[in-house]
């Protein structure tokens, strides 16, 4: 059984994910032949790090095909919502995960993973809990509708120590206006996958 994880290590771990690529697909699977093709055109493209949603029954077993055909992709998981589906992706060859949101039983699972949790944060109230937590980057999610840049220029004052990937609703023509951010690790999105999926 591996170790879980430190602070410090979940934070080194997720900086590198967005040093390796800071445009980052989220990409849902239904067709399980679909997965190395994707995956390899789009690390052609410079996008290496993948996040595979699990919102289909092939999810995970698309993961473990990328971990192990693919290897310079990056792979994780996202929509990850319950420890079962943690270890799951765990074992299948994830390198992170992420979560829409952050309940403490999402901040417990994250705290035993083996592998980054990146937790969802839409407000100040869970962007502090988290930061409670020990956690210090996060997804913002859904981003648009939750206040989108403005929102995030907001939180650098109060949470300077927090950094943000945000995704929903971004698109490639509004993906500069984030990545200007000083707090904005990277971006999530579909865009590039021609559906809006994120």
């Amino acid at each position: 059984m591996t170790s879980p994880i430190t602070p410090a290590a979940r934070e080194q771990a997720v900086d590198a994910l967005f040093a390796a690529a800071r445009i980052i697909p989220v990409i849902t699977i239904t067709n399980l032949d679909e997965a190395l093709p994707l995956a390899r055109r789009l690390v052609a493209e410079g996008m290496p790090v993948l996040e595979i949603t699990l919102r289909s029954d092939v999810a995970i077993e698309a993961i473990a095909r990328i971990a192990a055909e693919v290897p310079e992709a990056i792979v994780g998981a996202g929509t990850v919502l319950t420890p079962a589906q943690l270890d799951a992706v765990t074992r299948a060859g994830a390198r992170f995960a992420i979560a829409p949101g952050a309940t403490p039983a999402v901040y417990n699972m994250g705290d035993a993973a083996s592998i980054p949790l990146l937790p969802g944060v839409a407000t100040a109230s869970e962007l502090m809990l988290g930061l409670e937590r020990g956690y210090t980057r996060f997804k913002l999610f859904p981003a648009v509708p939750a206040g989108g840049v403005g929102l995030l220029k907001a939180f650098a004052g109060p949470f300077a120590q927090a950094r943000f990937c945000p995704t929903g609703g971004i698109t490639e023509a509004t993906a500069k206006d984030f990545l200007q951010l000083p707090n904005v690790m990277g971006v999530g999105g579909s865009w590039m996958l021609g559906a809006s999926k994120s």
